[in-house]
């Protein structure tokens, strides 16, 4: 009998094709899940190159040059309520050295600034970025209405709202306003989101450029991309975005684990200095990096906040210093592409406690470090500490946070003062001249 004479095979039964297809979507599930299990913690992190083109290799490549020289911006978030008056002190103050008869730093332990103010000596490590114009402050800075509770408080300043209305971050409203870039041109450095970032515009959580990868691909990376890129062509729009956008981020990350130039030295021990070490890895690899945000903790000094001598505070600012020092220096000329804000949700009260420590407060103090900065002064508006002046024993809020931010975001990355009433919408912006 001949192949022909064999009679045909009867065709599957419909259970048999139900069956089949079922194991089908199990195993595409399955996959699925390897891929966005290891990468995202929310639909959409991983999106960032709108319009992106058929190979994602080519597309991140390609937007390094021109992404690279248009700046970045990092938001450093010191969560807990730092104690501005320690930091950017207005020295020999008479009301702040009767309110504080024993954590008051002394005029001769600080670091001479401008306007009557010093830095903390344990700030040392920034002074010297000082002396270069590329250090400032604001003092007195705060949301709309007084919050002492923590939760309220960074709820606002990262929302970029007064006490209600805006819902998303107020850096997504930024990156609406920037329009499209690379897959990383929006980090969130640690592990999770900043709320700062959250709303439609996509970013990338990365704790570490070498962590961001696909489970279990060793040995099969060229047959898993092949295989990654076909399985969702053609299938939701916005799941195909985020499939060829992570994809992109992928092939960023060779490249960076291919350079060996990369420098890590210098940085302070810790999840801070490790993060502050990968965003100018990024930097420096032209990723065309635009936003980054990372926090800082433990500035809740109730208690033992010390002085100049130990204390949390002390701990605190060498830390902080520390590792905005090594970053500066790690990026060497490319800290002229950068600007950095050290933020806080309030500051601490003008008098101290029974504690040895200080409550929460209002007015906070602002740090803004990098290229573009009008340096050598103290920015916006100072009144003083006298009881008169004071905000329910308070230090004011003589200087909106949102006129901080929205003089660094049209200073560093281009937008329009019109643009500030996108970002921030429920306020009328107001310069306080910090961007050169």
């Amino acid at each position: 009998m001949t192949p022909s004479d064999h009679p045909p095979s009867p065709p599957p039964s419909p259970d048999r094709l139900l069956q089949a297809r079922a194991a089908q979507v199990a195993d595409d599930e399955r996959l699925r899940r390897d891929l966005w299990g290891s990468l995202v913690t929310r639909r959409r992190v991983l999106a960032g190159m709108a319009g992106a083109a058929a190979s994602p290799l080519v597309t991140t490549r390609a937007s390094f040059a021109a992404q690279a020289t248009e700046g970045t911006l990092v938001v450093v978030f010191l969560r807990g309520g730092m104690d501005g008056l320690s930091a950017v002190v207005p020295a020999d103050d008479p009301h702040l050295l009767e309110a504080r008869p024993n954590l008051a730093v002394r005029s001769q332990s600080l670091l001479p600034l401008a306007r009557g103010f010093g830095l903390h000596p344990s700030l040392a490590p920034l002074h010297e970025l000082w002396k270069r114009g590329q250090l400032t402050a604001v003092p007195a800075v705060s949301t709309p209405d007084i919050s002492r509770s923590h939760f309220q408080a960074q709820d606002c300043l990262e929302r970029g709202g007064a006490t209600t209305g805006t819902t998303e971050g107020w850096l997504d409203r930024v990156l609406d306003k920037l329009g499209p870039g690379t897959s990383f041109r929006s980090v969130a450095q640690g592990h999770g989101m900043q709320r700062a970032l959250t709303g439609d515009q996509p970013s990338i959580a990365l704790s570490e450029v070498a962590e961001f990868t696909i489970a279990g691909w060793e040995g099969i990376h060229d047959q898993t991309i092949e295989a990654l890129g076909k399985l969702y062509t053609g299938v939701d729009p916005d799941l195909m975005h985020d499939v060829t956008t992570t994809l992109g981020a992928l092939a960023t990350v060779e490249q960076l684990a291919a350079d060996t130039t990369a420098t890590t030295t210098g940085y302070p021990e810790g999840d801070f200095g490790k993060g502050l070490a990968e965003l100018a890895r990024l930097v420096k690899a032209g990723t065309g990096l635009r936003v980054a945000c990372i926090d800082l903790g433990d500035w809740d000094t109730h208690g033992h906040q010390g002085s100049v001598d130990g204390g949390l505070l002390k701990d605190q600012f060498e830390r902080l210093s520390g590792g905005l020092a090594a970053f500066a220096a790690d990026l060497g000329d490319k800290l002229s592409q950068v600007t950095v804000v050290v933020m806080t949700e309030f500051g601490r009260r003008i008098e101290e406690n029974a504690s040895a420590g200080t409550d929460h407060g209002h007015g906070a103090a602002v740090l803004l470090m990098g290229g573009k900065l009008n340096g050598g002064t103290i920015h916006g508006n100072w009144q003083g500490l006298a009881p008169e002046v004071r905000d329910q024993g308070d230090v004011p809020g003589s200087n909106d946070y949102r006129n901080v931010l929205g003089d660094v975001v049209t200073g560093r990355l281009g937008l329009s003062a019109a643009d500030m009433a996108s970002v921030f919408p429920d306020h009328r912006f107001q310069p306080l001249g910090i961007m050169a």
